[in-house]
């Protein structure tokens, strides 16, 4: 079976992408995930740029990688500089990296535009510069940065960039749409006539701006690219770069190429997560492959035939990515869909039975009342625990009280709270930006010595939705809260006439379903 080389550029190209800021020490915790996933080369960011990635690369030699080779990045010299002056390529040198990755111009635009070189010029960067590294021993993948650009405008000079970089030693060409901006037919049409004009083998690093970063990628390997460049969950500028989560599994179950071990395909949902929850950033349900909810079914018939036969809704076994399939439950939903939840939770519900019968009518009756359990499983999961007798509450409500002040020009918000955990009487108080967030700080305050896994959740959004606006100030309101951690994230929901109170039946909810899950994986040890 064909190889294909993935390569991870989510600490430098994914770095780029607004919110995230990743710490040295998130950069190393990606970087033994990638290693652990089975990628063969992982780009730890450009040394000669900040600090940062300069003290990545020091504490990075210490790391004990099994299957990737750690990737330094970084650019052509600078024009009518000796290459061995240039503080970028010895960044590179001092990294010590088996291989390096450095970009250089193939748009003339871009040399007499952004350079202000000539055209020679910059021919003598790439040819000096790769022929710096490789005479040092190191690897060299050479970035041809704008490649299509540069072909549409330039046909000619475009090729001799790359083939420069190819005649200096490079070890593999890699065609950057740098802009995101170039069509699958094109690029296929392109690559195969660059090829021609070399003899190592070529790469892809496709953009998103056209929403064509994955298709680009495909497209680029049926072309006769042997390395694909992609970033975890298509982190990057602007739109972001190709996504590696929609990529590897196209690659492996649709193209029948290899790029991981079968057994390390199912990690990949895991890593998406992994990623995310490190990145700070929330996973978006609907992403292909990985998302929560690439393999939800609501209701009627789509359900009913998935029961029968998964493949009649489902363009491949969820397990094989690491990813479950979801049955979604609303006041749609039939009694099939109910049962079949259970089961999936190891519930006993047979269709049937007085409890299905009466768990539907609640279903029905709740959401007619204005909660959405279609938007929070969590919720509806507890539920059911609970009716069931499933569930044993890890800690019950006293009281709890919200102070709001106002102390110069901002607005300050305080909860007291008094729980009773394990038998234990604790009393807490915190602040907060409103009164939703010093609840949730005050019970995390609470609970933290009981549950010390809490310490590793946070809430990633929060939405407000008035339920009936002709009622005015007495309106009902429907609070959504979407929680995550580093295995997984959550919905959960609450509704009122009091918007502290829905917010308080979804942050119980968003914690007692961390702790349930941290129970069934044996994670959440009580203390006391």
């Amino acid at each position: 079976m064909q190889r294909v080389d993935l390569y991870d550029t989510t600490l430098r190209d994914g770095a780029q992408s607004e919110g995230i800021s990743y710490s040295v020490e998130d950069k190393l915790r990606i970087t033994r995930k990638l290693d652990e996933l089975g990628l063969p080369f992982i780009e730890g960011g450009w040394p000669g740029s900040n600090p940062k990635d300069g003290e990545f690369f020091r504490r990075a030699k210490t790391l004990r990688l099994k299957n990737a080779a750690l990737v330094a990045f970084g650019s052509t010299r600078r024009p009518n500089l000796n290459p061995a002056k240039d503080p970028n390529l010895r960044a590179l040198l001092n990294a010590g990296t088996r291989v390096v990755t450095i970009f250089g111009k193939s748009w003339d635009l871009h040399v007499r535009d952004v350079l202000g070189a000539t055209l020679d010029e910059n021919l003598k960067m790439i040819e000096n510069s790769v022929g710096f590294l490789t005479s040092r021993g190191v690897r060299v993948f050479y970035d041809a940065e704008h490649f299509f650009d540069g072909w549409r405008a330039n046909r000619a000079y475009a090729l001799k960039t790359v083939k420069a970089a190819q005649e200096a030693g490079a070890e593999v060409i890699i065609f950057c749409d740098t802009n995101g901006g170039t069509l699958p037919e094109e690029l296929s049409a392109v690559i195969r006539e660059a090829r021609r004009a070399l003899r190592v083998p070529a790469g892809i690093h496709a953009h998103n701006d056209c929403g064509l970063g994955v298709a680009n990628s495909l497209a680029a390997v049926r072309a006769g690219c042997r390395q694909v460049q992609g970033t975890i969950n298509g982190y990057g500028e602007r739109c972001g770069n190709a996504d590696l989560t929609a990529i590897i599994p196209a690659l492996q179950l649709k193209m029948g190429l290899t790029c991981l071990p079968d057994h390390k395909l199912k990690e990949l949902t895991e890593v998406s997560h992994f990623v995310a929850e490190v990145s700070n950033m929330v996973q978006r349900p609907g992403q292909p492959f990985v998302g929560s909810t690439a393999f939800a079914h609501k209701g009627g018939v789509h359900v009913h035939a998935v029961m029968k036969n998964p493949r009649t809704y489902e363009h491949i076994d969820p397990a094989k990515v690491g990813n479950q399939r979801k049955i979604l439950v609303s006041e749609l939903s039939g009694r099939t869909s109910l049962v079949v939840k259970a089961k999936g939770l190891k519930l006993d519900l047979s269709k049937e039975s007085p409890a299905a019968k009466k768990m539907l009518a609640l279903l029905q009756q709740l959401e007619h009342e204005g909660y959405h359990f279609e938007a929070a499983e969590a919720s509806f999961e507890l539920l059911l625990q609970r009716r069931l007798k499933k569930l044993k509450p890890f800690f019950e409500l006293e009281s709890f009280r919200v102070i709001n002040e106002k102390r110069d020009s901002r607005m300050v918000s305080e909860a007291t709270i008094k729980l009773k955990v394990k038998g234990v009487h604790e009393h807490a108080a915190a602040e907060g930006d409103g009164p939703v967030n010093a609840l949730d700080n005050a019970v995390r305050k609470a609970l933290i010595t009981f549950y010390p896994s809490l310490a590793g959740m946070h809430l990633t959004d929060f939405k407000v939705r008035v339920l009936d606006e002709k009622a005015g100030t007495a309106a009902k309101v429907r609070v959504l809260i979407q929680s995550q951690d580093e295995h997984d994230s959550w919905g959960t929901v609450g509704v009122s006439e009091n918007i502290i109170q829905a917010s308080w039946q979804a942050l119980v909810d968003s914690i007692e379903y961390k702790l349930l899950k941290d129970q069934q994986r044996g994670a959440s040890r009580p203390h006391g």
